[in-house]
């Protein structure tokens, strides 16, 4: 599934047979995902920012191929282990984190992929947290390390930021305020599969998907929030008990009294029916 960060929308889907590997077509579904984009009127610079999974060299030869950006997270063998453990102490700078002191990124150059024929050299920036006080990890480890490779330009603190980011996106699925496959997954269409016939789920996904963007561009046009979730849309602007009147030919919604969302529903409504009508 492939999620336009910061909003939360779902811009391909595909539903597979048995149990994938995640990275398994991954490289074609890029390509296809890239293609629909510049189709849909996309002009700028794209990136795809992805974990581990995907981590491999078929999906970084796409993104060179498409011309678009990397960030993916890197498997930690031995040998990226290694280099590391050779960064100096100099080269790591603090990072904004919840406990004072206890984050760092450092920055240095590697060859990833180095049987593949085509392979360059690219930025490997990586994060080193300290272990949670107390907690096991820390009986055994002076830092936990998180490694990414990338291409893109830009400072090494913003670039790690943003890359910690599509984390967020990958709970709009189950919340948009973070990302889309949960916010499809959790509680709603996509938290099972409704038939045994492979067509009638690929349809069944179709359908959720539709109605999950449906959905953000309604929290986003309408009560005028990027973050909000499906199921906080649902109780608060859908599924509202209401009368509706008929009086001198004119229809009447009646709303509870007291409402707390009344307000911000009928600012919502306000703006939705003043859009233009497509011509």
């Amino acid at each position: 599934m492939a999620v336009a960060a910061g909003t939360g929308d779902v811009l391909m889907a595909r539903l597979r047979q048995g149990r994938a590997n995640t990275a398994r077509g991954a490289a074609h579904f890029l390509r296809e995902t890239v293609s629909r984009v510049r189709h849909a009127g996309a002009t700028g610079q794209l990136t795809v920012r992805a974990d581990r999974g995907f981590y491999n060299h078929a999906i970084v030869a796409a993104c060179r191929k498409a011309k678009v950006r990397f960030s993916i997270t890197a498997r930690q063998h031995a040998s990226l282990r290694n280099i590391i453990e050779a960064i100096s102490e100099a080269d790591w700078t603090p990072i904004p984190y919840w406990m004072e002191g206890a984050a760092d990124v450092a920055e240095t150059t590697y060859v990833p992929f180095q049987h593949e024929p085509d392979t360059v050299t690219v930025r490997l920036i990586v994060r080193r947290v300290k272990p949670t006080p107390g907690s096991q990890l820390a009986l055994f480890a002076d830092y936990s390390y998180h490694a990414f490779i990338t291409d893109r330009d830009g400072d090494t603190l913003d670039l790690e930021a943003d890359h910690r980011r599509h984390a967020e996106i990958e709970n709009a699925i189950r919340d948009p305020a973070s990302s889309a496959a949960q916010a499809l997954k959790y509680g709603v269409g996509l938290n099972h599969l409704p038939s045994g016939r492979f067509p009638a789920n690929a349809a069944w996904l179709a359908v959720q998907v539709m109605a999950h963007n449906l959905a953000r561009w309604t929290t986003r046009i309408g009560p005028g929030q990027p973050v909000m979730t499906t199921k906080t849309l649902r109780r608060r602007f859908f599924s509202l008990p209401g009368r509706i009147t008929r009086k001198a030919r004119r229809i009447t919604l009646h709303l509870p009294q007291d409402w707390p969302w009344q307000n911000q529903f009928n600012s919502a409504l306000a703006r939705l029916r003043a859009l233009p009508l497509p011509s």
